[in-house]
């Protein structure tokens, strides 16, 4: 297996990418890694004898870029080349810290979507109270979505569920701001019926304050929806830890209370930290593409090649292919 990996794509380019590369062949001595980017940039971080293949180019898409044009524009860009090893057969999958619009063109042009789905989703797991996580999609590859659509995210979501995390039947969910099924949008209102009678263990309507609760495994939503709530949820954390932060360093009290909290609290935010679950990936695409966060440190970014590693292993592509077709078969 070859994983093709963005090197200089992320705010931490390319030092972490390359450090999380180390640790990843370090875990699994069988897996082969492309690091795709400027080479002189990339051995800084490498021991001599090390045993990855590196394409060199100095070219990068950069995060202010408007992802299209710049795809078209940058075939030689560190993330197009990544790409283009995927399309030539070298690479099984590939990953980027670097733009999200970027990496949906790229996978889009280079990739291709499986045949019969429509709109590929951006699908993080988010972490939930007890440990498990949940799958979140779309959080914003499409800002628009069909009642079509939201049922060919959760087929794809309970395969992934069902493949890598090991769940026999995925408990998917609607987002919605209510439970009862009447409830929602016109969008939701027409999917809902269409998610009741597909092959999947469809649990209803989720609220969105129920999600970090784990009320389904896989929660279905437009990508206008979902990355509202995925912003939401990051700002919470980012505010709740500040303000804990701010009355434990009020005062002396407050100071030797911390100390003895610390752990308690370091293990909150690991829990609440995302990146453990790996990185967002690219589902409708004819194979594993991953967007690493953007701001991903080496741990993250192994986080996001074992999650690679196991889409591949597990065959999450070609799985849920078959589920497509099989569904398209019945509707004819």
């Amino acid at each position: 297996m070859n994983i093709a990996i963005d090197a200089m794509g992320g705010d931490n380019a390319p030092q972490e990418i390359v450090k999380g590369a180390l640790l990843a062949v370090e875990q699994y001595p069988e897996l082969s890694i492309t690091l795709v980017g400027d080479q002189d940039q990339i051995k800084k971080f490498l021991p001599e004898n090390h045993s990855f293949n590196i394409i060199h180019t100095d070219e990068v898409i950069e995060t202010s870029e408007e992802p299209v044009r710049a795809v078209r524009r940058k075939k030689n860009s560190s993330m197009v080349l990544a790409a283009n090893e995927v399309k030539t057969g070298k690479a099984d999958a590939y990953i980027s810290a670097g733009n999200t619009g970027a990496l949906m063109a790229s996978g889009l042009f280079y990739v291709g979507r499986i045949k019969g789905i429509e709109r590929p989703a951006l699908s993080p797991t988010l972490p939930t109270l007890d440990g498990k996580g949940f799958l979140f999609l779309d959080v914003g590859a499409n800002m628009d979505a069909k009642p079509e659509h939201l049922l060919q995210y959760a087929l794809m979501g309970s395969v992934y569920w069902q493949q890598v995390r090991g769940v026999e039947k995925p408990r998917v969910g609607l987002l919605n701001v209510g439970t009862e099924s009447e409830k929602g949008n016109a969008l939701t209102k027409a999917a809902y019926p269409l998610l009741q009678e597909a092959d999947i263990n469809f649990v209803g309507n989720v609220e969105s304050r129920d999600l970090l609760m784990g009320a389904a495994d896989v929660v279905v939503c437009d990508g206008f929806a979902g990355n509202l709530v995925l912003k939401s949820i990051e700002g919470t954390a980012i505010s709740m830890f500040s303000m804990i932060k701010e009355q434990l360093t009020s005062s002396l009290t407050s100071k030797l209370a911390a100390g003895v909290l610390k752990p308690k609290l370091r293990g909150i935010k690991d829990k609440l930290d995302y990146t453990e679950y790996g990185g967002a990936g690219l589902f409708g695409l004819a194979a594993p593409v991953i967007k690493a966060h953007g701001s991903s440190n080496a741990n993250a970014v192994l986080n996001a090649i074992r999650q690679t590693k196991n889409m591949v292993e597990k065959n999450v592509v070609s799985t849920i292919q078959n589920h497509i077709q099989s569904v398209d078969q019945k509707e004819e």
